[in-house]
């Protein structure tokens, strides 16, 4: 049996850090490395929740809950949704994800949404069937 807990990162700590930093690579291949600094920043926002998922210990994946106000409504965005490969096929990116969708229930009204590339078929698949409905729209960056 596997002991599993989610717990919201609060306080910046190398440990935390190094996963981070190990499961960053896996989400994407252009993800340059969290610095602490960083982590700080993340910990410290009011308007920013960053879990990690813990299995037997140590940590397995990750997802950051971002909130914030709009004059279109109240607005959550998961971010950053990662399992690591090693525990990829069991389910518990189902796990955080309804973490996320029940972290977001108490700042209902609220629209919950996030993204997902389009090769990245288990992972739309999982969203479409926990109720997230495809918006088509067109998403711009620009980095600074």
């Amino acid at each position: 049996m596997n002991d599993i807990a989610i717990i919201e990162a609060t306080e910046p700590s190398d440990k935390c850090l190094e996963a981070i930093n190990n499961l960053l690579p896996q989400l994407s291949q252009t993800a340059e490395p969290m610095g602490m600094k960083d982590l700080e920043a993340v910990t410290s926002s009011n308007n920013c929740h960053l879990y990690l998922l813990y299995v037997n210990g140590a940590v397995a994946g990750m997802y950051t809950l971002s909130v914030y106000a709009s004059p279109t409504g109240r607005k959550a965005w998961i971010e950053d949704l990662v399992i690591d490969i090693s525990c990829r096929g069991r389910r518990l990116g189902h796990l955080l994800l309804n973490h996320a969708i029940e972290k977001t229930r108490c700042y209902s009204p609220c629209t919950l949404m996030l993204t997902s590339r389009s090769s990245r078929v288990a992972a739309n698949r999982m969203y479409q069937s926990a109720g997230f409905e495809r918006k088509e729209t067109n998403v711009y960056r620009m980095k600074f």
